[in-house]
Order: structure tokens, then sequence, then C-alpha cells
């Protein structure tokens, strides 16, 4: 039976909650310096993440909300120019200390990484959105904590298509038996499954209401030894945060049901 040898971590929503108070403030600043009157509320952000990519995001935005505006002849390189600018106003926040990491996920990448685990990244973001979360929210050094970052445009298709964790498994040459992956949207873990992954579920706010009927452990955030999570759906063995024992535990647990199909 495989042993687990790596962990494979979504980053929005999942390592930090970056959607609500990162990403929708920083779209709007970015509509604001383009003379736009578009305002994302924090209710119509929850609908637009079903659309996953933030220029992706934009394009469904207009095609949906704005029928009449006048799109410009380029309108790829529009789109660009303003996830551009969100980028830079997502930074600023993340250096003013503004998104902080989700409880548990940083005791969890340290036990990982102290135990030998290897640790990867999965996500639609772009690369330089992870490496502002990495560099101000987990470490300086955090990015060569992650043996593998597939993020952005690396693949054709993003969630819920599965290419990202499949060229995530590539890079790491491993198989899908030997992984975990860590979700927090039915978008990601539609992604993961299809690449065949146990996946573990940390929900938020915007996301709670997802189905996740195919995850491992679906809990509302990855706990604390004084802060422990809530078990939304799954077996946590009596645990109250998310460790290594607890993961070995689940891991192997897949695994052995998957024996007896």
């Amino acid at each position: 039976m495989p042993t687990l040898q790596a962990l494979i971590f979504d980053v929005d929503g999942t390592l930090a909650d970056t959607e609500r108070d990162g990403h929708r403030p920083a779209f709007n600043r970015a509509f604001k310096d383009a003379g736009l009157d578009w305002v994302w509320s924090v209710q119509l952000y929850g609908e637009l993440l079903a659309v996953t990519g933030g220029k992706e995001r934009i394009r469904h935005y207009v095609d949906r909300y704005c029928p009449n505006f006048e799109r410009p002849a380029d309108f790829d390189a529009f789109v660009a120019g303003l996830h551009q600018a969100k980028t830079h106003y997502y930074t600023s926040l993340l250096a003013n200390g503004e998104i902080p990491m989700r409880p548990g996920a940083v005791r969890l990448l340290r036990e990982a990484r102290a135990d030998g685990l290897r640790l990867a990244i999965a996500t639609t973001t772009t690369p330089a959105n992870v490496e502002a979360l990495l560099r101000y929210s987990l470490h300086a050094d955090s990015l060569d904590w992650f043996e593998v970052i597939a993020a952005g445009d690396m693949v054709p298709a993003k969630k819920p298509a599965a290419d990202i964790y499949q060229y995530a498994l590539r890079e790491l040459g491993l198989p899908a038996s030997a992984c975990l992956a860590f979700e927090d949207s039915r978008n990601g873990i539609l992604s993961s499954t299809a690449a065949d992954l146990g996946t573990v579920v940390a929900v938020n706010d915007y996301t709670r209401g997802h189905d996740f009927s195919s995850a491992l452990l679906v809990v509302d955030h990855w706990g604390e030894p004084d802060l422990p999570f809530e078990v939304l759906r799954g077996e946590a063995h009596g645990a109250s945060f998310l460790d290594l024992g607890l993961l070995r535990r689940i891991h192997a647990d897949a695994q052995r049901r998957r024996q007896q199909v």
C-alpha cells in the first residue's frame, strides 16, 4: 500500500482567507483606477468565485453584468492590465500584513517539512500572488519549502479541470496515491479528485455550502491545539486539529478502501 509522501495545497481560501478581504478589494481598486464604476460586493464576489481565474472572472463579469460596456479594441490586453493592477494592490495588502494565514496552516507546513514530506502547490492564482502570500504571510524563504509551484496559466485549462494537479504530480514524479490534496472549494475538489487525489477540505465563508461529498475530511479550518476545528464531514478519529498523524491515518484509510473496490 502506498505511503504518504507529498502534500499538495491550493492557495486562495485554503492557506489563507485571501478572497473576500484580499482579491476582492484589490479588484475594486483596479477598477476605480481604470475609471470604471464596477464594484464587486461581498455577495457578488461569492457568485463570481464560481469562475476560476482572475482574468476569466473579469470577462465573465462583463459578459453577464455589463452587456452595454464598450469593449476596447484589444479586450484581452485591457483585461490583462486590470488583472495586473489588481495583483499590485493585492501584494500591497499582503505586505501590510492584512491577509493572515488560516488557523493551522503554518503549523502543518512546518510539521510536514520537519518530517520530510514533500510539499507542492496547485492553484489557479498567478505565480506572483503565490510568491507574495508566501513571502509576507509565511516566511521570507518559504518559496523554497515547496518543491513544485503549479500556478496560473501553466496549464491549458484551470480548475475544475484536473490539469494543474496533473502537472504538479508529473513534476513531483509521484502517483496520486502517494499524495493528499488540500482544498476549500467545489471547483478545487473537482480538480483534485479528477486527478485521482484524495482531498481534505477546509471550508470558508464562501464555500461552506458547496458539495464536498467526495472529500476524505471536511473541517471549518485546519485547527490548532488551542483552537479545535469543527468536523463537517468525514472521520477525524477523535482529533481536534489536523496534524501528520491524522493525515497519515486518513490517507491509509483511503488506500484501503481503494484496494477493496
